[in-house]
Parts: C-alpha cells; structure tokens; sequence
C-alpha cells in the first residue's frame, strides 16, 4: 500500500539553529500516527513543512510516492494534506458557512445552497450545528467541529491535529476522539500531536517519537507502555517525574473550610489542609472540584459556609481579600484567567503584589521590579528571551510558571493549582511538579486540582474525592489507584460521620 505522505531526513535550520535534524515521517492510508515529544522537540517545525508553511533545508516529501516541494501552505491544501493548529484559524465574526468555505467559496452559489453544503458536513460529523451560526458564539468544541468540516470541505486525504483536546472537556474531547475514529474508517490519514499520553494510546495506530528536532522512536501502543514513551521523550520513567517527599514535613492547619455551599454545585464541603502538605480534589469534571477553589479565592460568591486561616475565620468576599489573606490561585484556564498575555513577564509576575516593586507615590521602581522578577525567573527555571517579552511568546510550560512565578513573589500560606499541567509537555511537568514541591516544602498548605489520576497520586499525600458537588471519600497513598478513585467519585456512599457540619477528614477507602 502506498503512503500518503512521507517526510524523509527533514532537516530545517534558523540561522545557526538546528530544529530538524534528518526527521521521518511516515502516514499511511486509515491510520492515525501520534507525534510525541516534548516542547521544542521538532513536532511543529515538521508539521509545518508538512503542510507548506516551511520548506526544509533538507530531506524530501513525498505525497502518493511522488516527490513534491510546496513554496506555501495552499499547495499542500491543494494536494489534500490540512494542519489543524491549536489556535485555531476561524474567523469569529463569520458564519459557520462562510468559515468552511472561506477560502474556497464556490462561483455563483446561492447562501441556501452553500448552508445545505455547510450542514451536510458537519451531520458527516454527527453534530447538529446551524450553519448560519456565527462562529465566535460557538462553544470550543464546536469550533473545533468547524475546523474538521472545513477539513473535509476540501478533500482532505491527510489531517495534522495539533493538541486539539487541550482546551476540551472530558464529554467532548471523547467525541473528538470518535469522530477521528470516523476518519480513520473513511480513509483518511491523521497525525495527532497530543501531550495527553493515555489519549493518544486509545486512538493512535502508531506514535513517532521526537527529541532535539530527531525521531528516537516509532511504536505502536499494543508494544509500547506508557513509561517506556516518557522514557523516550524525556529520558526518564513516569515516576521519576515526581519530586521526592523527603523535605517535607507537615505542621498545624493552615486552611479549613466548613459546610461551603453554592446552590447545587458545591454542598456542605469541609475540610483542611496542613502547612507542608499537598491535598488533591479529585473526581470526574463537573464534580465541584473546581468551584470549590473558587468559593476559597473569592472568584464566586458562596450561600454559606466559612473559611479559617490558622483557626481564624477570614472574610473572602472577591478575590483582593484571599490574596490579602494569603490565598493564591492558579486558575484552570490560565490564558483567560491567570496571565495576561500581551504584557511583559515581569508585569504578570509582579501585579498580584505591587508593594515591593513600587515607591510611596504607587509608581514602579524598575531596578527593584527587574531584581524580584530576574530572582523568580531564576528559581522557576523560565526559558524566556528576556522578562520584558510577553508572556505569549512564552511555552505553555513556561507561560504556567509566569502564573506560578506570582504567587512565590506573594508568599502566601495556601496555594490552590486547578489542572496545573494542562496543555504541558512531559518535561516541563516534571519541573512544574517539582515547583509544587518546593512550596509544600516552604509550609504552603497546597491544593492541587486534577483530571490526570497519576498526577493526584504522584504530588499528594491524601486526595479528597468529590461527586456531584460533594466530598465523597477520601483515599490516602495506600490506597491510591484510578479504581479506587472513580469507585468513590461515582458510588457516592458516606458515612454518618461524613456528614457532620465539623467534618475536616471525610471516609479513608482501603485499598
């Protein structure tokens, strides 16, 4: 069988940097081929001269066994060959109708006509969406349906997802994940570029494996395992991510929270969180995890409950009263909520505590701003050309540690983390995970919120396990495992016990 595409011995340079290195790439007909490896890997670089954004300094692509060479991105279109970025390209202000057909909008045809086309797509698809709709008013994955129907309109023969569930929900990153398997019986070739691991072993047929602009590795999952991937990409075990507990001990309560309360979505959650010490939330999305950290910043209001700091109730009413009262949060979507991208890094890690960078008068002192942020960025490890770049130039393993470079310029006593690794390559989570380690370390009661069940089991000494708003069971480390963890959070069984207004440690599950 001939292959759709094959990049062979791609080599790309930037002036004196090397970022492909002889890299092959092979697709073949119905065959979903995972690309993996971690930031700066080479991933993107190849995906680009796959789809005619660069042309390699070396090597040769080959579309159906011929040898082709595309001088831009439409000529890879014109051949079948469509590369779905993260950011997607939509227009927001457009129709669904006008975004599939943008570039490719048929002569004479009539708006009637071209939304009958437009939906027999996306029903291709098996969703309902108007095509008249306006795309900026869609929901993420909506979108995303768009860019795939768009995709189509053009015949594709080969489709490059890159990190097309990172800003997904569970529900509908699973039907993304269906429609690839459509895809994949309808003929197409996909190369999907995920940092979710355990997603790309449910769908992919093959995974390349890059490292420095180099292919180390290509293997299917059926004799591949999920360490020996990580071991290739980074060198080292899943395990070996996770920094060792060894500095940490634990001292008094630091955070208790009792009978918090926001309509159906949070309900009568208490308990409490150490100096030292790392608590997970875990549970399936939409259990509450999430607007309980919220409830503790601030961010929402709350029907009832209260919060102590060090046995002392505090009044949290709006987000300045938990930073003032020494509560940080690092939010789940960390774009919209935790950094603001087109200012410098040492703005973003500065304006959640301006006094130290500021005179009397509230003007920045720029020598003691670039002493704080050079010291932070130092300690956090940030890969960044200068901390006068902005924060959108940055990784997203880097753009996390601008969120995280805050609250150790705050020093506050709790730090909450919601989903602190998401859209993160395996390398930079090892050194995020080290950073969690090294607050618990300093005496920050630490609250980690997480969808990956080996990154709750990896960081925390105890998770707490909630469902449908409330805290359903706790698991301590022995008793750490994905089974044990959906058993509770779908179960819902509770003891009497659980249920006391006072209840700061709810149900230990054995293992």
């Amino acid at each position: 069988m001939t292959a759709l595409v094959e990049l062979r011995a791609i080599a790309k340079s930037f002036g004196g940097v090397h970022a492909l290195r002889g890299a092959d790439l092979t697709v073949m007909p119905g065959e979903v081929h995972a690309l993996l490896g971690e930031n700066g890997a080479g991933k993107s670089t190849l995906m680009r001269v796959l789809g005619g954004e660069f042309q390699p300094t070396s090597g040769e692509v080959l579309v159906g066994g011929e040898p082709v060479v595309f001088r831009r991105p439409r000529e890879a279109i014109a051949r079948g060959i469509t590369v779905i970025h993260q950011e997607m390209a939509l227009a927001p202000d457009l129709s669904v109708a006008e975004n599939i057909f943008l570039k490719d909008l048929p002569a004479g045809i009539s708006w009637r006509a071209l939304k009958a086309r437009a939906r027999a797509l996306i029903e291709r698809l098996g969703f309902d969406i108007d095509p008249g709709a306006i795309v900026g008013d869609l929901a993420v994955a909506h979108q995303q349906v768009v860019e795939i129907a768009k995709a189509l309109s053009r015949d594709a023969k080969v489709i490059v997802f890159d990190e097309p569930t990172a800003v997904l929900a569970a529900r509908d990153a699973d039907r993304l994940l269906e429609i690839i398997a459509d895809l994949r019986r309808d003929g197409v070739g996909v190369v999907y570029i995920s940092h979710r691991l355990e997603e790309v072993f449910r769908i992919a047929d093959r995974m390349t494996v890059m490292k420095d602009g180099q292919v180390v590795g290509v293997v299917t999952p059926a004799e591949c395992s999920l360490d020996e991937v990580i071991r290739l990409m980074v060198g080292r075990p899943l395990n070996a991510l996770f920094a060792a507990r060894g500095g940490r001990r634990t001292g008094d309560e630091v955070l208790r929270v009792e009978k918090l309360n926001a309509g159906r979505r949070v309900r009568d959650v208490s308990f409490s969180v150490r100096a030292g010490e790392v608590v997970g939330l875990g549970g399936l999305v939409g259990s509450g995890r999430t607007e309980v950290a919220r409830l503790i910043f601030g961010a929402d209001r709350r029907d009832g409950g209260q919060i102590f700091l060090d046995g002392k109730p505090v009044s949290i009413h709006k987000p300045g009263d938990a930073v003032a009262a020494g509560i940080g949060l690092v939010p789940e979507d960390r774009k919209g909520q935790g950094i603001i991208l087109d200012l410098p890094i040492r703005v973003n890690a500065t304006m959640a505590k301006m006094a130290p960078v500021t005179n009397p008068f509230g003007f920045i002192r720029q020598a003691a701003e670039r002493s704080v942020v050079d010291r932070l960025a130092k300690a956090l490890r940030l890969k960044a050309s200068s901390i006068d770049a902005p924060v959108s130039s940055l990784s997203g393993g880097n753009q996390q540690k601008v969120v995280l470079a805050k609250w150790f310029h705050v020093g506050g006593r709790v730090v909450i983390l919601d989903e602190p690794t998401r859209g993160v390559d395996v390398g930079a989570k090892a050194e995020i995970y080290a950073l969690i380690n090294q607050l618990a370390e300093g005496g920050c009661a630490v609250i980690v919120i997480s969808s990956e069940h080996q990154e709750l089991f990896g960081l925390c000494d105890r998770v707490l396990v909630m469902g449908e708003g409330e805290i359903r069971g706790e698991l301590m480390p022995d008793a750490f495992s994905e089974e044990n963890l959906l058993s509770v959070a779908i179960s819902g069984a509770r003891t009497a016990a659980d249920r006391s207004p006072t209840a700061a440690r709810p149900k230990v599950i054995a293992p």
